[in-house]
């Protein structure tokens, strides 16, 4: 591949990063114009986690190109930045090695994962901040990494760093949008909605007495009473769009995050669905545990059960919180109730005096339910 054609797929691949305003969709191009300009086989981007020191910062997101789905659910277990890829994470600068096996810090390959032995690693930054790393292995055509093939990916990964911030400023951007929109509903609810029905429900409840029939009087009297129910669930409607706090740390927010970085290694976005006073039933144990346990039940579905589909529903009612996870996908095997991280998911439960059950979902898959009590 000559100079000019390198060069020309870089400006491609930047001006295709700048365009592009979803993060998962911007991570996906990042890792594939990395391999096209390094002429990498496999090239993968480590995303790490953004609240832990830097020294025990892991990756909490691996995208990868070059390994199709089969081959990513045969050697299972995602990586979590230990011996080469550990490197970048403890001393965040490029670094090109010409044989991975021979190297101090090399620890070894799962089963089932494909030779690799250049390598080519460049940290990704946004702002002052590492927020991931570029991995490159088995340089096409050569032996090993140039120092051309270098350049180009350090600027790449300037672009992408550019890019990723972008994306994630248009995501606040919108959930602002998106809380100015449930303060204007909510009001609308309060002011306009509950008031009718409030107004209503007096005007029939006058009524009853007057009536002689008695089944008159029954069907009014329950009229009433599903007026005041209506009025209940509204009023719980609004409590939980009054939750302020979800710009930054809501329990919503974070899950939409969690389930929208999770897009790029399912292949697809999970369909969520979130019911109740979710921010006033939870507080900050309860949240963090329920967090780990989505991302813990995601991964599962991306290392085991090639889904195709995977619905998330949270809901707060009757002093119960429940995360349901459901896919589509070939199911978990017979001596495969524990394992596969369920049992971190269990402990977590009854850490929280709930429980975690596994269990098939009618047409094939499984279906992760988490169950603890609410806050009081």
């Amino acid at each position: 591949m000559t100079e000019v054609i390198r060069t020309s797929r870089l400006l491609d691949a930047v001006v295709a990063l700048s365009a592009d305003l979803s993060l998962p969709n911007v991570l996906k191009r990042v890792v594939e114009a990395a391999a096209a300009v390094s002429g990498a086989r496999y090239a993968a981007l480590g995303v790490l986690a953004q609240d832990q020191p830097d020294l025990k910062r892991g990756l909490v997101e691996f995208v990868t190109h070059g390994i199709d789905s089969r081959g990513i659910r045969a050697i299972g277990h995602l990586p979590q930045g230990l011996g080469i890829l550990g490197l970048l994470i403890t001393d965040p600068k490029p670094r090109r090695i010409a044989d991975i096996g021979a190297h101090p810090a090399y620890a070894g390959f799962p089963a089932h994962h494909p030779p690799m032995t250049s390598f080519l690693g460049v940290p990704v930054m946004v702002r002052d901040q590492v927020f991931g790393n570029l991995y490159l292995t088995e340089k096409q055509g050569a032996a090993e990494f140039s120092q051309s093939d270098e350049d180009m990916v350090v600027a790449l990964a300037g672009a992408a760093g550019v890019a990723i911030e972008n994306a994630r400023l248009h995501q606040r951007l919108e959930q602002v949008a998106v809380l100015a929109e449930r303060e204007r509903i909510a009001r609308d609810l309060h002011d306009t909605v509950i008031q009718r029905l409030f107004a209503t429900g007096m005007g029939l409840q006058s009524l009853v007495g007057r009536m002689e029939e008695s089944d008159l009087r029954v069907r009014l009297q329950q009229a009433v009473d599903e007026l005041d129910e209506t009025i209940r669930e509204i009023r719980i409607t609004i409590f939980d769009l009054e939750a302020r706090d979800a710009e930054k740390d809501g329990l919503r927010t974070r899950v939409l995050s969690l389930t929208g970085e999770a897009t790029a290694t399912l292949g697809f976005a999970p369909k969520v669905h979130m019911d109740g006073p979710l921010e006033a039933a939870t507080d900050a144990a309860t949240q963090e545990e329920l967090l780990k346990t989505l991302r813990e039940a995601l991964s599962n579905v991306v290392r085991h059960a090639n889904a195709s589909s995977v619905e998330v529903l949270l809901r707060a009612a009757s002093g119960t919180i429940t995360l349901r996870v459901a896919d589509n996908g070939v199911g978990l095997p017979k001596d495969a109730r524990h394992g596969h991280g369920l049992d971190n998911m269990q402990t977590r439960a009854e850490s929280l005096g709930g429980v975690c059950e596994v269990s098939a979902r009618r047409g094939g898959g499984t279906i992760v339910t988490w169950r603890v009590p609410a806050s009081p």
